[in-house]
């Protein structure tokens, strides 16, 4: 029985305490049956914390990422209790990294807002919404948080009916629109820079700047946000091996998000919370329809290159692709494909093009772009290369190497020691 169930400790007095199982409720003395949310449930909020981990709420429960049992909220956010809420409208975590208010919590019942950060209500909370988010109403269906480049500025979208407001989070301008093609959102939640609008125990995806919703829709949630029996979108998929995966191409765009490629899919690594999962390429980049082989960034710019073809996407409230595009790869950087790998060091203005076993330098701010330096590489077979502030990585199949810089790869007669690549990046198991 202990090994079944979860227990409280509940110490009268120093000298006597009593073991009671977690759905009792000290304060009536009576025992609670927790929700199922496998049975199909209509989730209040769904909201990640500042380390990434996501908590869906019903009524006076919360359940802690994507598996596991109910637990009274109050475990969780014990301030909720001392003002007597037994459940929330809608919840988002904050996106300003210029405000001290970055990633945290905001949850809102009725007309007041309350603000936590690392599970602790801030002092002077809670208040009233519109103190907080001016021209914002009571009585909230759902909220979310939407960073630039997803929508045009770092925003919050608060739902109430088919009424969206939009809410500039810098100018505190709000923008009103009607989304009567949308289900009435009773939660919402951001999760791998795609936006899903929760009904019932159902789902829709939406762009959060148009509302377009693209695909079929809408899913059962309990096939893709939870584990329960029965469901799951997997069928029997086993993820690859390791050794038998390689990466495709690898690149980070100017606001800092980290992107995977591997065949026809990409992922976007983020760096808050364990989950990795692959798209399809055309669901981000609708005209590269065939994998790629290079990726790199540069000036709000991401360039996909694909056999001879260079694909230039604007970033912003998602990517665009550049009128005119694509071009081919002797047109855009003054060389001949196919290539390797290609990158881009931050604040830099070359790009470094791998083409088998040599590494060619082009100047992305000559017009127009050739090649000026050309040197061989002591290292072959390279798969993807990415640069950053901590050096230059450079992948091969399920291992990757690190070099100081540029210069360091392409002087270096040596490789160093080869690291695992870690199978969170190739989406593999050992």
């Amino acid at each position: 029985m202990f090994e079944s169930c979860h227990y409280l400790l509940l110490c009268v007095i120093p000298s006597l305490c009593l073991l009671f199982p977690d759905s009792f409720n000290a304060e009536d003395g009576q025992h609670h049956d927790h929700p199922d949310r496998c049975d199909g449930i209509e989730f209040d909020a769904i909201v990640p914390d500042e380390n990434g981990v996501t908590y869906f709420f019903k009524d006076n429960h919360l359940w802690r990422g994507f598996t596991g049992s109910a637990h009274f909220f109050n475990h969780t956010f014990k301030e909720l209790d001392d003002h007597h809420i037994g459940h929330i409208d809608a919840a988002f975590r904050m996106h300003n990294p210029d405000s001290e208010d970055h990633d945290h919590i905001y949850f809102f019942l009725d007309d007041k807002v309350f603000s936590y950060y690392n599970h602790t209500l801030e002092e002077g909370y809670p208040k009233e919404i519109n103190k907080v988010f001016k021209e914002i109403p009571s009585h909230l269906d759902a909220a979310v948080e939407c960073p630039k480049g997803e929508c045009v500025t770092d925003s919050v979208l608060f739902f109430k009916g088919h009424v969206v407001y939009t809410y500039d989070i810098s100018t505190k301008v709000v923008k009103e629109k009607t989304w009567d093609h949308l289900p009435v959102c009773t939660s919402a939640y951001r999760w791998l820079e795609h936006h899903y609008c929760f009904h019932g125990n159902s789902f829709t995806r939406f762009n959060p700047v148009t509302g377009v919703v693209e695909g079929t829709y809408p899913k059962d949630a309990r096939n893709y946000f939870m584990m329960c029996p029965g469901f799951g979108h997997g069928g029997n998929y086993q993820p690859p091996k390791c050794s038998d995966v390689k990466l495709d191409a690898i690149t980070t765009d100017d606001e800092g998000k980290p992107y995977a490629f591997i065949g026809s899919n990409y992922m976007h690594l983020n760096p808050k919370g364990p989950h990795r999962h692959p798209f399809p390429i055309i669901r981000k980049w609708k005209e590269v329809t065939e994998g790629v082989d290079a990726v790199f960034s540069y000036t709000d710019k991401l360039y996909m290159i694909k056999g001879e073809q260079v694909y230039i996407y604007k970033s912003g409230a998602g990517y665009t692709l550049i009128e005119g595009y694509p071009k081919t790869l002797k047109e855009e950087l003054g060389i001949d494909g196919p290539i390797t790998a290609s990158f881009v060091c931050p604040s830099e203005h070359t790009v470094h093009i791998i083409q088998g076993s040599k590494m060619m330098d082009v100047d992305l701010t000559a017009t127009p772009r050739a090649v000026t330096s050309e040197v061989p590489l002591s290292i072959s077979d390279i798969d993807a290369v990415l640069c950053d502030a901590d050096g230059v990585k450079v992948y091969k199949g399920s291992q990757y190497y690190e070099y100081a810089s540029p210069m360091v790869l392409a002087v270096s007669r040596i490789a160093p020691v080869p690291q695992n690549v870690p199978r969170e990046i190739l989406g593999c198991q050992d």
